[in-house]
């Protein structure tokens, strides 16, 4: 298929859509992204979840599929202060260990920190902002308001149901973008809109429902 074509995603899911027989371990597929995981409580969950990588390699081996190791991250989430490394590979190669991994636009990090996931968020929303106040530096306050709420708030909300904050400090460090956009829009510190904290929680409860309600 020429590059590019619309068929191109269809045909590439149908191509890996087998990909997750003969492993026991959990997985989880979305476009050309894999995650695996299991929770580790002795050596043989490691062993168990080392068989799974070996069938994947061998799948790809079968399926002409290329895993490019350097691409391919191995994460270790707790709270435990001792660590033994990680030793896990794929087609004889070694995963390289990491500290967080970056998975559906969300940085997950190995302490269950979401610091990183801020820090990126805001460097994103500021760019975004920035752009908006350059481009409408002579629009009105609703052009303003739109552009704010259509270009710069979904990127401080995306995945909020996940991450939402409790530390004081990074709540503060995202309510800064949005006090610097209701000054740019309305030349006041304080706007009508709805608190990020408050828009948070509308996520979460809702997030809560459907999970409850199985939509």
């Amino acid at each position: 298929m020429p590059q590019r074509n619309v068929l191109d995603p269809l045909l590439f899911l149908a191509y890996v859509n087998d990909i997750w027989r003969n492993v026991e371990t959990t997985i989880r597929l979305f476009a050309d992204d894999c995650v695996i995981y299991k929770k580790i409580i002795n050596n043989e969950d490691i062993d168990s979840l080392q068989k799974d990588l070996d069938r994947l390699g061998e799948w790809a081996a079968e399926n002409a599929m290329k895993i490019n190791p350097s691409k391919c991250k191995a994460v270790r989430f707790t709270r435990a202060r001792v660590k033994n490394p990680l030793n896990y590979t794929i087609g004889d190669q070694f995963i390289p260990e990491a500290s967080s991994c970056k998975y559906l636009g969300i940085i997950f990090r190995s302490n269950l920190s979401w610091a990183n996931h801020v820090g990126y968020t805001v460097k994103k929303a500021w760019k975004a902002l920035h752009f908006i106040m350059r481009i409408l530096k002579k629009g009105n306050s609703g052009t303003k308001s739109l552009a704010y709420m259509t270009l710069v708030c979904p990127i401080l909300e995306y995945g909020a149901a996940c991450w939402d904050l409790y530390r004081e400090g990074q709540i503060r460090t995202l309510d800064r973008v949005q006090k610097k956009a209701a000054k740019f829009a309305y030349h006041v510190s304080e706007s009508n809109w709805e608190t990020l904290l408050q828009r948070r929680k509308i996520s979460r409860i809702c997030a809560l429902f459907k999970a409850y309600s199985g939509e």
